[in-house]
C-alpha cells in the first residue's frame, strides 16, 4: 500500500509495520516550495489493491503518483513528482518518454536488466541516474526484472535541514524547533500524541 503525506506546518507521525511478518518497503523525502512549507498538513492512503496498474506489451506499471500507460494515480503531491513500479517479463522493454525539467533516477528491486543507450547491465538494488530529458531505455534480461522509477521538478531553492525539519534558512529551522517545543503553529497535540504512543509501546 502506499501512505503519502505532506508536513507542511507540522505533523507527527509513527513509521510502524502493520503486522510481525517481514516487511519491505521504500521511503521517498520529497521536499516542499518555500510557498507551501506551511500549508496545512496533509495523508493520503492507498491500499495495495487500489493502487492503478495495467500491463503492456510484458510490462506491469503500478502508478503510485503521476501517470504511465494513460493510467494516473489519485495521489496528490503538492511539489510535482512521478513515482512509478514497473515489472518487466524477461526479454521486456520499456521506451518511457521523461519530463524535459525534471531530474529522474530508477531503484532496482528484483531481477537484472539493461539501461540505457550503451546497455549496461544493472543488478537489484542500485541506483541509476538518468540526464534531463532522457528517454527511459530499460530491457529486462533472461530472470525479468523490477524497479521504480522516480522523478520530480527540481526546485532550485535554498535547503537547510536539520532533523526532521527541512526549511529555505537557518532562522527558519530554529523557528520549527521552537514550535515544536512548545506545541503551536501545526504541533498542537504533538505532545498528547507522543503520550498516547508511549502508552502501546
Amino acid at each position: 500500500g502506499i501512505n503519502a503525506e505532506y508536513g507542511g506546518r507540522g505533523i507527527v507521525h509513527s513509521e510502524l509495520p502493520a503486522s510481525k511478518g517481514v516487511s519491505r518497503g521504500l521511503q521517498l523525502w520529497v521536499n516542499l516550495a518555500a510557498k507551501d512549507k506551511m500549508c496545512e498538513p496533509k495523508y493520503q492512503e492507498l491500499l495495495a489493491k487500489d493502487i492503478p496498474e495495467t500491463t503492456k506489451d510484458g510490462v506491469k506499471v503500478k502508478v503510485i503518483a503521476g501517470e504511465a500507460f494513460g493510467v494516473r494515480s489519485p495521489v496528490y503531491t503538492r511539489t510535482p513528482t512521478s513515482y512509478l513500479h514497473f515489472t518487466l517479463e524477461p526479454g521486456a522493454s520499456l521506451n518511457q518518454p521523461t519530463e524535459p525539467d525534471w531530474n529522474f533516477f530508477v531503484y532496482t528491486l528484483q531481477g537484472r536488466a539493461l539501461f540505457g543507450p550503451k546497455q549496461r547491465a544493472v543488478e537489484a538494488h542500485h541506483t541509476v541516474v538518468f540526464e534531463r530529458g532522457d528517454l527511459l531505455q530499460i530491457k529486462a534480461l533472461e530472470e525479468g526484472a523490477s524497479f521504480v522509477v522516480i522523478g520530480g521538478k527540481p526546485l532550485n531553492e535554498p535547503v537547510v535541514q536539520y532533523g526532521p525539519f527541512v526549511m529555505n534558512t537557518r532562522e527558519q529551522i530554529q523557528e520549527a524547533f521552537i514550535d515544536f517545543q512548545l506545541g503551536r503553529n501545526g504541533f498542537e497535540k504533538a505532545a498528547q500524541w507522543m503520550r498516547e504512543r508511549e502508552g502501546r509501546d
